[in-house]
């Protein structure tokens, strides 16, 4: 990675496992607004690492097999830190987080340390069972945190890079993105929301949810 990046450069961080159909155009689209993106192929059997390989300003670390989205955005933050940007961003690989948002979350940052972008203003096309979810963790991570949060299963974030090694999780699916504001809370760092728009189509989601809920369930007991 190129050492002489501006400090107040900004690069994403795409975690992606099995993502053939989506993740060239999310990562094309993303370089418009940020400085670099650092892709995690969290053990893709599609060939999802080989579509992109010759992007320019990418920077491609991938995991022998899948080993859950907590640990691939722990390879990717380290890359950050390591470089030295100022804003890490995080988004999704299938397409429900518009890349072109990037400019509102790091416009958000400049008075937080985190932003989270959130899907629950409109939630007509969320499907029921997330809203319960999303809405029954917020809830619990609120009271668990002592911060009013929304919906907390978002992963469409920036991150001042400056407190990734304060607040990187252990937690190896996809309850990290929990963890991360429960390590935050405890350090007093700030986090905030945006509104962003709520966008499903046909993927179908990784998550497996006895495994998030025990996760979760996990990390809330700590």
């Amino acid at each position: 990675m190129n050492n002489t990046l501006k400090k107040n450069s900004v690069c994403a961080v795409i975690p992606f496992y099995n993502e053939a159909g989506t993740i060239a155009e999310v990562i094309e689209r993303t370089l418009n607004f940020v400085d670099c993106v650092i892709a995690v192929n969290d053990g893709s059997t599609d060939g999802s690492a080989d579509l992109i390989r010759n992007i320019k300003r990418l920077v491609l670390i991938s995991n022998a097999t899948n080993r859950g989205k907590g640990l691939a955005l722990n390879r990717g933050f380290s890359e950050s830190i390591k470089a030295n940007f100022r804003i890490t961003v995080t988004l999704d690989a299938d397409l429900q987080h518009e890349p072109e948002l990037i400019l509102k979350l790091i416009e958000g940052i400049e008075n937080f340390d985190i932003i989270i972008g959130n899907r629950l203003g409109n939630l007509k096309t969320m499907p029921l069972h997330r809203i319960a979810s999303n809405k029954l963790t917020s809830f619990l991570l609120s009271i668990k945190t002592g911060q009013r949060l929304i919906d907390t299963q978002s992963g469409f974030r920036a991150y001042r890079t400056k407190i990734l090694n304060d607040i990187l999780p252990s937690s190896p699916g996809f309850e990290a993105e929990s963890e991360i504001l429960i390590n935050a809370s405890r350090k007093d760092y700030k986090i905030g929301f945006v509104r962003v728009p709520t966008i499903y189509g046909l993927e179908k989601s990784k998550m497996k949810s006895f495994q998030a809920i025990c996760g979760f369930i996990k990390i809330l007991m700590r």
